[in-house]
């Protein structure tokens, strides 16, 4: 996915450090050939449960990115903070909220002709992460011109800008393939979609009919991308993947969340007479784990 005025996106055991206030491929393998993390530590979550009413995302947790212009990928929604009634923005009709059934909704409105509303989330200055393992339970929204995401950007953003803080695309889909997500990685010398893969359902089934769980395997000099299961991994990225010059982001230093839905772009194309509003994309949880010792 790509950021705004950011984009246009040898230890034995993994390791996490919480903060709180083209032409190369990655190599693949088959479903159920990933390591499975064991004795796991859970160190952090956002569960989005508790609400007696429809809230605020967690202030603790999460800001926002706002405002249209779009965000260097030709974009059509204007991103809209919880509360915001900034036009075309609606209080009354949050574009992100916590529901009273214990998941974050993401949802991307058309509240006028070619006008569109949407929010994206992130944690950046509350929390970051480096290494272990980090997943979200998701259920897309579908439709053409939807353009649903979970990824990370490296903290020093700020000073080094994109793509030298890197980027890792845990959960990117588009309403022309609603059967599959897009994992990838960007960085210096890799920008764009030369390193990515893509995970398929099987029978037709698609990531709007229910919930799945989108997760990274992440130690020093590798990520693993997986669907569902830690132990079916469909990715494996290393330094070695990386085409001569680029340069590799993701032990410098730790990581922060970004949730959105997009509408429209250069990539999934504008919505059209089929698309239907509201669309929504909802997260029961983000979790991290690390491995005891770490």
């Amino acid at each position: 996915m790509k950021p705004a005025a950011y984009r246009l996106g040898a230890l034995p055991v993994f390791i996490l450090l919480l903060a709180c206030g083209g032409a190369s491929t990655a190599s693949q393998s088959s479903s159920n050939s990933g390591s499975a993390v064991t004795k796991e530590t859970l160190v952090w979550s956002d569960e989005f449960n508790g609400a007696s009413a429809p809230s605020a995302p967690d202030a603790s947790n999460w800001t926002y990115d706002t405002g249209a212009g779009g965000w260097g990928n030709q974009e059509l929604e204007t991103y809209c903070a919880y509360g915001s009634a900034k036009v075309p923005c609606d209080p009354k009709n949050p574009n992100a909220y916590v529901g009273t059934d214990g998941y974050l909704h993401i949802v991307a409105r058309n509240p006028a002709s070619g006008v569109y509303t949407s929010a994206r989330l992130k944690s950046q200055g509350l929390r970051s992460f480096q290494y272990g393992r980090i997943e979200a339970r998701i259920k897309m929204p579908e439709g053409q011109g939807m353009w649903p995401a979970f990824w990370m950007l490296g903290d020093n953003i700020t000073t080094v800008q994109w793509p030298a803080s890197g980027e890792m695309d845990i959960m990117e889909s588009i309403g022309k393939t609603p059967s599959t997500n897009d994992g990838s990685i960007h960085g210096t010398g890799f920008t764009g979609t030369a390193i990515g893969a893509s995970y398929s359902l099987p029978n037709g089934e698609k990531f709007g009919d229910s919930f799945h769980t989108f997760g990274i395997i992440w130690s020093p000099k590798k990520l693993q991308y997986y669907v569902d299961s830690p132990n079916n991994v469909y990715a494996t990225y290393i330094p070695a993947n990386l085409p001569p010059g680029a340069v590799w982001p993701f032990d410098a230093g730790k990581f922060f969340f970004v949730l959105n839905t997009a509408v429209g772009g250069a990539w999934p194309g504008p919505p059209d007479k089929t698309t239907i509003f509201p669309q929504q994309m909802l997260v029961d949880y983000i979790r991290v784990y690390a491995e005891p010792g770490a």
